[in-house]
């Protein structure tokens, strides 16, 4: 897959992966609490219905059991049904009653055998075993030891609804002789089914909400992602010159200030560097060009044994490649990223070692340097601030005509302290004030137009600034630096 369509493929999938995130951390969460406290109380108002219905039922086979005559229901025996005797149609009139009343499905009673007395409801002859019975052998223990009891399970009956039986003991002459058993039909299990699909229903409804809000979250999100990803993208491709555009949401709004602020810093260097690789090949054709004529010329006259002219030729060449090798340091000097190591550096001492270095150039013009300086602590680097001053100083001496004088004076200015060199040349253009700090922009034949962008380069590093005012006769460079006090509170 080619690096482009690598690209595509990830500014595609980014948004999807995104949505997705959004997805699983807006659902999954809900789902689970849906699901965990839907079935939490789902089972827990089956349970307390369940339990409730239990009691309920237990209660009326109580309340029945105390209008059944144990003596007189033991009298029952098999056939009294067929036959239709009295005291099993008074026991029949009795639950019916009950059945009638509490609405229940059936009302039966038992002895301590399980074997049916009377069964309304349910159909069974009189003698018979009632096969519920072996499904509620503890309770029917609980029973037969004098206590109420339900049924602790539902069960299906024939008609397909769910059903819980309640048991009561009947009792005489203090001894308990049968049960009563009601069976009461779980009619709730119907409105609680509903009440579940429709929580489910509400739950499934809230999560389609979610969904729709993560959706647009995402979408919201995704698109100024996708276009810093864009202006990412294209400032990897060498595309500096297309502004990041400015976002509202705050945080993503801060990294693309911060991307357009590279991208600018970008900008300015890849602007700088062509810049400089334009200025360094046209200066360096110059002395190429003049070493080149004076080899030739300096091969002839050794052939020709004109010694003379050859040791000529020879400091030619040597003058050339001095000013070759001048391009080339002021080149690294000013393309170098040099860190800046502060030390406390006392000013008129620096401002007199730039007097010292420039001495030489000076009095080989019958130049006069002055230096004064009120005394103070600037917080610099001590070799790249005496580059930067030389620099100036240097100009100052090229521009003065031959026994001139140049002024170089250090006083505190504002809170800071400035650097000024004086000189009384034939001044710079109104149009060349800003032009001089370019890099390469040079008006003498042999100047690099370096020093001054570099020493502007140094003023800036150290927290300072690098200014020019000039008019015929009167020119000046003020180079300011914060001093020591103030230098030590700027952050590095």
């Amino acid at each position: 897959m080619s690096a482009a369509r690598h690209r595509a493929f990830h500014w595609r999938a980014f948004p999807s992966r995104l949505s997705t995130r959004l997805l699983a951390a807006f659902l999954v969460p809900t789902l689970l609490f849906l699901a965990v406290t839907g079935s939490a109380v789902y089972h827990l108002a089956r349970s307390l219905l369940e339990e409730e219905l239990g009691t309920s039922l237990s209660n009326i086979a109580a309340a029945t059991a105390s209008q059944v005559h144990g003596e007189r229901m033991l009298t029952i025996d098999p056939g009294d049904d067929v036959d239709g005797t009295r005291t099993w149609r008074s026991l029949v009139r009795t639950l019916e009653g009950v059945r009638d009343a509490s609405g229940v499905r059936r009302v039966f009673a038992v002895d301590v055998h399980g074997r049916v007395r009377v069964d309304v409801g349910g159909g069974l002859p009189v003698g018979a075993e009632v096969p519920e019975l072996a499904r509620d052998k503890l309770e029917l223990a609980r029973v037969f030891s004098g206590q109420h009891a339900a049924s602790q399970v539902l069960f299906t009956g024939s008609d397909g609804r769910l059903y819980k039986t309640g048991y009561a003991p009947i009792s005489h002459g203090g001894q308990v002789v049968g049960a009563v058993g009601v069976e009461g039909s779980a009619a709730f299990f119907g409105p609680l089914q509903r009440l579940s699909r429709t929580f489910t229903i509400m739950g499934a409804g809230a999560l389609a909400a979610l969904a729709i809000i993560a959706l647009l979250t995402a979408r919201g999100l995704s698109r100024p992602l996708r276009r810093l990803m864009d202006s990412a993208l294209r400032i990897g491709r060498g595309d500096l010159t297309t502004p990041v555009p400015a976002e509202p949401t705050l945080e993503i709004g801060v990294l693309a200030r911060e991307l357009e602020v590279m991208r600018g810093a970008l900008e300015s260097r890849d602007r700088q560097l062509k810049m400089m690789l334009a200025g360094v090949a046209h200066e360096v054709r110059n002395p190429l060009g003049g070493i080149s004529l004076f080899s030739g010329l300096l091969q002839e006259d050794l052939k020709a044994g004109a010694y003379a002219e050859a040791q000529e030729h020879v400091t030619r060449i040597q003058r050339e490649s001095a000013f070759l090798q001048r391009i080339v340091e002021d080149f690294l000097a000013f393309a170098r990223e040099q860190p800046v190591t502060r030390a406390p550096v006392e000013a008129p001492a620096l401002l007199s070692i730039v007097c010292e270095l420039s001495s030489a150039d000076a009095s080989a013009r019958d130049i006069t340097l002055e230096v004064e300086a009120t005394p103070a602590v600037l917080e610099a680097d001590g070799s790249l601030l005496t580059a930067a001053v030389l620099n100036l100083v240097k100009n100052a001496v090229q521009a003065s005509p031959d026994g001139g004088r140049v002024r170089i004076l250090g006083s505190e200015q504002d809170g800071g302290y400035a650097i000024r060199v004086h000189d009384a040349g034939g001044g710079v253009p109104t149009s060349e004030h800003e032009r001089i700090f370019e890099p390469f922009f040079t008006t003498r034949e042999k100047g690099t137009g370096l020093g001054l962008p570099l020493a502007r380069k140094i003023a800036r590093a150290h927290g300072g600034e690098l200014h020019l005012a000039s008019s015929p006769g009167d020119t000046t460079f003020t180079l300011t630096l914060p001093l020591k006090s103030t230098a030590l509170s700027r952050p590095r």
